[in-house]
């Protein structure tokens, strides 16, 4: 008898649920989706664990393709397992083909055969709304990708990418010299945007003796200072992750590129106000404090 009735409840559920989709495409009301390929975090701060935060927290329905599996915490990163570029590609496949994505977002692609096969799925499917963090460094300073890659990153990736958004450390790697002042922080914007991508965001939280923490957007044509408060705390793990995540996020719900920097350096600027301490390093954000 309880299986019957199991089945029975099993089947109500089954037709509440197809009424609620048939009501959502007759409407026309759509969940938007973001996609993100990056690197899993098994200490849950960064990484594609933070993205998914970061969608969940802006109302956007979180997709991933994991292409490394790292072993770390707060403090160090202990070992990585970098996934074959077919399974990236095919994790991809999966999701693209059949639920789309309004907006894409990469964080850590770690050699030059993932890139390629990443690169390629983007042109396949015509993504348009790409966000690419390029991922070089954790927060505790271990090297999470090679030279080649970074090569790789910028020749296959960013000619295909509506933004770019290196931190300060990832910007002066990318333009080979030391950047150190806000005037750095243009000329090095002007020359990342000549690689091909539409625009670039710079993140400029490690310059040292800022009293704000000025991001500085350049979209080929005109350049854009997003400042707020430096906030004084350890726990920033995951914060390029989530930036990136929440433009994603953003445009995906329809913002233009600008006002989705604006809203995802409201959001981050907020979430690392509300991090909170966890292990012996470098805490998490705090994704969810808009409904807490």
């Amino acid at each position: 008898m309880k299986l019957v009735k199991y089945q029975s409840e099993l089947l109500d559920y089954h037709r509440k649920t197809m009424r609620i989709n048939e009501d959502i495409r007759i409407s026309g009301k759509k969940m938007p989706t973001a996609l993100s390929v990056a690197g899993s975090d098994s200490g849950g701060c960064a990484g594609i664990q933070a993205d998914l935060r970061a969608f969940s927290a802006l109302g956007v329905h979180g997709m991933t393709a994991i292409s490394a599996i790292t072993s770390q915490n707060t403090v160090c990163v202990n070992d990585i397992f970098i996934v074959p570029a077919l399974t990236v590609a095919s994790q991809i496949d999966a999701v693209l083909a059949d639920i789309g994505a309004d907006a894409v977002k990469t964080g850590m692609l770690p050699n030059p055969e993932i890139i390629t096969a990443v690169a390629d799925k983007f042109r396949q499917y015509k993504i348009e709304k790409l966000v690419v963090d390029p991922v070089m460094v954790s927060t505790g300073g271990d090297e999470l990708i090679s030279g080649k890659a970074r090569e790789s990153l910028v020749r296959e990736l960013f000619p295909l990418a509506w933004i770019v958004t290196p931190n300060l450390d990832e910007a002066s790697v990318l333009v080979g010299r030391s950047l150190r002042t806000l005037e750095d922080m243009y000329s090095a914007a002007r020359e990342i945007q000549g690689t091909g991508t539409r625009a670039v965001l710079i993140k400029g939280g490690h310059l040292e003796g800022a009293g704000q923490s000025v991001d500085l957007l350049f979209d080929g044509e005109f350049f854009t200072e997003f400042p707020a408060p430096r906030v004084d705390t350890l726990n920033t793990h995951g914060s390029g992750c989530t930036l990136g995540a929440a433009i994603a996020a953003f445009l995906a719900r329809g913002s233009s590129l600008q006002e989705a920097v604006r809203l995802a350096k409201e959001y981050v600027t907020g979430a690392i106000i509300n991090s909170y301490p966890l292990g012996r390093g470098h805490g998490p954000l705090g994704h969810f404090y808009q409904g807490s």
